[in-house]
């Protein structure tokens, strides 16, 4: 078949809604927006563990340093997944840890912020994971087979973070003056990040188009950010909170929340790497990969002596004792 013929045939497999698996013919730039999308995803989850990661020692119960190193946990665990998944398009997790740490690779801008109270863990879990559940849940029908099936583990586990951080937020909500001022607070410095989350306008986007072409993605940028904001706002209005946007409003035509201006600016700065954590997220990871060296040293050294040696080791030469040791 012609590269043409072979492109109509995949293009036609993804109309139907096969799924596309690693020894599929594919196109080689659907396999590069699939390697520099889940890499990014696998990096946000990994970069992701470090502000929550900040309040697990100043956690105020012990039920919820429990809940919090859970929830860390699994965004490791959600990090191996989604490595594991590019790895299957010919990526190798030495190159992109290295993309990663020489900054030539991004990740989600919204982890560029500090967490500044015990409030902000709340707010990231209703907010944020809210925010990425509803785009992961869109990618749960990507085209392409192990990002798909990632994403259905990833979106189980995270809808319990959700959930987590929804009950923190109503608790301070209903709690003293300080708690209720506390996680509005939290809410006005993570509402336009979360916002900015889901990515730039449709219209000024160089990746959408095609990713929705190619069945990676199902809905464009701004109509999931769209469902965020409605999902939301009535919720936050519930308990008495509010979002910093003085021109949000209800819109009875349509029955949408429509949103203020996003200072898009702001955006690509942090982006760019010159956001609030930036330096420090990335001087965290780094320091942790050295500070893991001498464990790949020893897989490495481990892996090689199983070829030379066997999978069961030197061999000893069995005597008439050799089973009667305690």
């Amino acid at each position: 078949m012609t590269d043409e013929a072979r492109l109509e045939a995949f293009e036609a497999r993804i109309a139907r809604g096969e799924k596309i698996e690693p020894g599929d013919w594919m196109p080689e730039q659907y396999r590069k927006q699939l390697i520099r999308m889940i890499s990014q995803h696998a990096h946000s989850e990994i970069v992701g563990m470090l502000p929550e990661g900040a309040w697990i020692t100043r956690a105020p119960t012990l039920r919820r340093k429990l809940v919090l190193l859970a929830k860390v946990q699994d965004e490791a665990g959600h990090g191996q997944y989604l490595y594991h998944a590019a790895e299957t398009l010919g990526a190798t997790r030495e190159q992109m840890l290295d993309d990663l740490l020489s900054s030539r690779a991004k990740y989600s801008s919204v982890f560029n912020y500090p967490t500044l109270s015990w409030a902000d863990i709340g707010v990231i879990g209703w907010l944020v994971d809210g925010a990425a559940i509803i785009n992961q849940t869109m990618l749960a029908k990507s085209s392409y087979g192990p990002y798909s099936r990632a994403m259905l583990r990833i979106c189980a586990e995270e809808t319990f973070h959700k959930k987590q951080g929804q009950e923190m937020v109503i608790l301070l909500s209903q709690g003293t003056p300080k708690q209720r001022a506390m996680v509005q607070n939290a809410i006005n410095r993570w509402w336009w990040p979360t916002l900015m989350m889901f990515g730039p306008h449709d219209s000024e986007s160089k990746n959408s188009a095609e990713l929705m072409r190619w069945g990676v993605k199902t809905r464009s940028n701004d109509e999931l950010r769209q469902v965020f904001v409605n999902q939301l706002i009535p919720d936050l209005h519930a308990l008495g909170l509010s979002v910093p946007d003085p021109q949000l409003r209800f819109d009875e035509e349509t029955g949408n929340w429509l949103i203020g201006p996003i200072d898009w600016d702001e955006f690509w700065r942090v982006v760019k790497g010159n956001g609030p954590c930036n330096a420090e997220r990335l001087e965290a990871r780094r320091q942790a990969h050295e500070d893991g060296r001498w464990v790949r040293e020893a897989l490495a050294a481990y892996a090689e002596k199983q070829k030379t040696e066997g999978p069961q080791g030197p061999q000893r030469p069995q005597g008439p004792c050799e089973f009667a040791r305690p």
